[in-house]
């Protein structure tokens, strides 16, 4: 079953008299339990795809269903309630609040979805233990890794139990070392079930996924089954 299906998507940008053609016609149809990384190179649109994807953009032309949803034409508020049920972000930056610890960072997106704070905390510490990290769940992020950090992003993304990952260049602030370790957890949540989509620029780690989909010009330039990903089971 599709989780996203997108036909004939276009971006448009104006610029004065100019138009700027970020996305031209995209087709795409990602499965359930699918592990895709989208990759391009700087102007391929690949970041225009990623925003209309997660539900911050709306296409110019075409039309996109989310779990069977139609989210093409949603109003502000309506994408905003996609986002938070039915994706999970994780962003290169982090983003984690500075003041709040490993759980209460967690805990946020459950706050706007109504569980009370006792259900908000257990589902939190389900997700940290599911990152290997229960053991950090008072930590704030300054004293935490990078590799922790990434790893509490994580935890974040998955406690909605989200239709999809969209994770933006998720390795792009760790190390090689830290970066393998973070691709074999999402190899794992992968392999519990969960759909995935990685964007990145970085080969090495668009070998992890099982399909890649390559951007340029604002058109597809290439979609195939990747053979051989790399297969890293342990964290």
């Amino acid at each position: 079953m599709a989780v996203i299906e997108i036909e004939n998507i276009a971006r448009h940008f104006y610029v004065g008299n100019e138009t700027i053609k970020a996305l031209k016609k995209i087709d795409i149809s990602i499965e359930k339990n699918e592990f895709v990384a989208l990759m391009g190179q700087s102007g391929s649109g690949k970041s225009t795809l990623m925003n209309i994807l997660g539900c911050l953009d709306t296409p110019t032309n075409g039309k996109y269903n989310l779990a069977d949803k139609n989210v093409s034409l949603l109003n502000d508020n309506s994408l905003a309630e996609i986002r938070n049920k039915e994706i999970g972000f994780v962003f290169q930056s982090f983003n984690l609040l500075p003041k709040s610890t490993a759980l209460e960072n967690v805990m946020l997106p459950l706050i706007y979805s109504g569980f009370d704070k006792k259900e908000r905390r257990q589902k939190a510490l389900v997700a940290l233990e599911k990152v290997n990290l229960s053991d950090r769940v008072n930590h704030r992020p300054n004293e935490l890794s990078g590799g922790q950090r990434q790893r509490v992003a994580v935890a974040r993304a998955l406690v909605n139990n989200p239709s999809i990952i969209l994770a933006d260049e998720p390795t792009g602030n760790l190390d090689s070392t830290t970066s393998e370790e973070i691709m074999a957890l999402f190899q794992n949540i992968h392999k519990n079930g969960n759909t995935i989509i990685i964007v990145t620029h970085e080969e090495d780690i668009a070998q992890y996924a099982h399909r890649i989909i390559r951007l340029k010009d604002g058109e597809i330039e290439s979609d195939k089954v990747n053979k051989s990903p790399i297969n890293k089971f342990n964290i």
